[in-house]
């Protein structure tokens, strides 16, 4: 009876690193491993190798874990048996479930879950030994139980069970919890990466109103002296009419021809120093032009609509702002596009786009339908608003404050909580 208690306890441990293993493996960071692996851990390469197999994986631990749980029990209700007779069968099922729930489950369950990682490089060797001897049981088991599935019309595919799609990583990036600035910057890095294929070209533009553009007919003197006072490096060059494109002035080409020419500037032919324009068309993906910029080594496009007008222009630099947030530099024009109150709410200029405001105050607004905080109010409204008018929705109580002719100019944006305009207020009230 001595030998059986200590091969109930000796399986009881057993049963405890099975439990263990299976949650320390499952729970361990992938990412965490493979760093790791790099640096030349052979526990994390197994703890990897494990991962790619994990239905291979949970088969071997579950079979070992059933196994010596079942032994274990069966021990037990023999010397239950023989010490209380038919009834020690129920006793034996009380104290195994007890034992097996505490000692064997809950215990090396909790523990793994907040030592994964540890855990997981500790019992990653013995557990793939493990699982390479009993590969052909369990080989026989995954085609039993992908059979069983097909015989029920399951469409089973265990690589999809396991994958990592974006939806995934967007959610593991919003589990990145903190609230200090250089969080919340992290945080809307990441999900702007994930959005690079989502966006459109189209969206985050520098409209034609806002370029500056030179007209190749000018006289050249003032040509120069227009180059001379942007803070632009390429410009657009335009003849007849501003949607008729015919190059792209760069301020350092035009320099040195102005040097080489010394005082005379007379004729200098502007398009013969203006670069080919390279036009895209607004539907462009940023996953795609950033590829394009690198492949073509070009930092400027121009960006035309289905019929060929001229949209508005590009830049690398652009894109880049998409992810780590505004670039400025010595030459940039500041512009003050939000402003916030000390009430609590913000001056929007109607022209900042809705994904600045997403990223920088993470407020969830749709910009499927429209790139600008005005053109939002216009899709929400289905009117073009008088000054003074109030309209709440996404959680968000939106007061025009300026309009030019059609164009709404500026708008108050107030939290809604923060508002004191109750939640069941009709959307489009007037002010």
């Amino acid at each position: 009876m001595l030998t059986t208690l200590v091969a109930i306890a000796v399986l009881l441990v057993l049963s405890a690193f099975f439990s263990g293993s299976e949650t320390a493996l499952t729970a361990a960071s992938r990412p965490m491993m493979h760093q790791l692996e790099q640096k030349g851990s052979r526990s994390a390469a197994t703890v990897n190798r494990l991962h790619e197999k994990k239905e291979r994986l949970i088969g071997a631990i579950l079979l070992g874990n059933n196994l010596v749980n079942i032994m274990a029990s069966a021990l037990a209700t023999s010397v239950m048996i023989a010490l209380f007779g038919q009834a020690g069968v129920a006793y034996a099922t009380l104290a195994m479930t007890l034992l097996v729930l505490v000692f064997a489950e809950i215990m090396p369950k909790t523990y793994a879950f907040h030592h994964a990682n540890q855990a997981a490089l500790a019992v990653a060797p013995v557990v793939g030994a493990l699982v390479s001897v009993l590969s052909p049981v369990t080989r026989a088991l995954q085609v039993i139980v992908r059979g069983t599935f097909r015989l029920i019309g399951v469409d089973f595919h265990a690589e999809d069970a396991f994958g990592l799609d974006s939806e995934e990583l967007r959610g593991a990036i919003d589990l990145h919890t903190g609230q200090n600035g250089a969080v919340r910057h992290e945080r809307a890095m990441l999900r702007s990466v994930l959005d690079l294929a989502e966006v459109q070209v189209g969206e985050i533009m520098v409209h034609r109103k806002n370029v500056v553009m030179i007209d190749a007919d000018e006289a050249t003197e003032a040509v120069v002296t227009q180059a001379l006072a942007s803070p632009y490096t390429r410009l657009p060059v335009w003849r007849g009419e501003p949607d008729n494109i015919v190059g792209v002035l760069h301020a350092k080409a035009l320099l040195r021809a102005v040097r080489a020419r010394g005082e005379s500037l007379a004729g200098l032919d502007i398009v013969a120093l203006a670069a080919k324009p390279w036009f895209i068309p607004e539907s462009t993906s940023l996953i795609d032009q950033l590829q394009a910029f690198r492949r073509r080594r070009e930092h400027f496009a121009l960006v035309v609509d289905e019929y060929g007008s001229l949209m508005g222009i590009v830049t690398l630099e652009d894109i880049l702002e998409e992810i780590v947030g505004d670039i400025a530099d010595e030459h940039d024009i500041a512009v003050s596009g939000v402003r916030r109150q000390p009430d609590g709410s913000f001056i929007v200029e109607g022209s900042v786009t809705i994904r600045d405001l997403n990223r920088e105050f993470e407020w969830r607004l749709p910009d499927e339908e429209a790139s600008t905080v005005a053109g939002l109010v216009l899709h929400e409204s289905r009117r073009i608003p008088e000054p003074g008018q109030v309209f709440l929705f996404h959680g968000l109580r939106f007061e025009i404050l300026r309009r030019h002719r059609h164009q709404i100019t500026t708008i108050r944006i107030t939290p809604q909580q923060d508002s004191g305009v109750p939640a069941s207020a009709d959307r489009g009230a007037s002010g």
